[in-house]
């Protein structure tokens, strides 16, 4: 039998954490004796959260406001990518050869452009031809102000709306390719007698997949899955190209404003690893809860 792996720190976990304090320590000192870099640590506060004047309330300021967009953003696109690889991997697993061909042609082509190529591609040459002709942003601005907050609360505001939709879709085009992929050897990994079986039960062949093949499927994938939405995550800082206000371009237009440039960019750090290690916790307990046992 195998061993149960041991939680216990080791002398060479300890040298680990040792070398990386001393690295951290290292790379500090030489920071204030060759830059001579003056740190403000003391600044950074007022830009997650400061008192409004006119209302008296505390206002989520600059950074806390990328960071919601970042959370916005890479929910949507995630939702949207899910749909689309999910579609696209059946359709490369079980479809007809035209359909395969079509998911294999998506695929091919999604994963061999550099992500920043496909955003700025979709959102000049795309979203300028569709976006502009649906009018959302000028319906929007036509709708009453509880239907606006409440768009700007879940999507973006009138102002930017087009910009957002076009990030999203283009981040979901994106990271659907690669989730196409995962469900497809999902479907494919599975053994050719799940299917005997359902068939010798009299269930047809759309029922099996249905009820048998793909809950069989998306268990095996859950856990790649969610790798690949805390990937969605660290990719969605590419749309700071376009303008979108999440974390990044935020985090760039404030250290231009303030010049405190490692201050800025260690917090902008810390705040995704606080977003994706979260999410990586939260996969891990699901991962160890549904293990089987013995």
């Amino acid at each position: 039998m195998f061993n149960k792996p041991s939680n216990r720190i080791t002398l060479v976990d300890m040298a680990a954490l040792g070398l990386a304090a001393a690295a951290i320590s290292f790379f500090l000192s030489r920071m204030g004796a060759v830059l001579a870099y003056d740190w403000n640590w003391a600044a950074i506060p007022q830009y997650f959260i400061f008192l409004d004047e006119e209302t008296g309330s505390w206002t989520p300021n600059i950074l806390l406001r990328g960071f919601f967009t970042t959370v916005k953003l890479s929910v949507w696109a995630t939702v949207l990518a899910f749909i689309i690889g999910t579609l696209s991997g059946i359709m490369g697993a079980r479809g007809n050869g035209f359909q395969r061909f079509v998911s294999r042609i998506y695929v091919e082509i999604v994963r061999n452009i550099p992500s920043l190529v496909l955003l700025i591609i979709f959102y000049y040459f795309v979203s300028s031809q569709f976006l502009d002709i649906l009018g959302l942003d000028t319906r929007l601005r036509g709708q009453p102000e509880g239907v606006q907050g409440l768009v700007s609360f879940l999507w973006a505001d009138a102002g930017s709306v087009n910009a957002f939709v076009s990030a999203v879709a283009a981040l979901a085009l994106y990271e659907g390719a690669y989730i196409s992929e995962i469900v497809r050897g999902g479907i494919l990994g599975l053994p050719r007698g799940q299917w005997e079986a359902a068939f010798a039960i009299g269930l047809s062949g759309p029922k099996t997949f249905r009820l048998v093949i793909l809950p069989q499927a998306f268990r095996k994938v859950a856990f790649p899955l969610a790798g690949q939405f805390i990937s969605t995550i660290k990719d969605s800082a590419i749309v700071s190209v376009i303008s979108i206000q999440e974390l990044t371009f935020q985090g760039m237009e404030l250290m231009a404003a303030t010049f405190l440039t490692f201050e800025i960019w260690i917090t902008v750090t810390l705040l995704y690893f606080v977003l994706t290690f979260s999410l990586s916790a939260i996969i891990n307990g699901f991962e160890k809860r549904s293990a089987p046992r013995g």
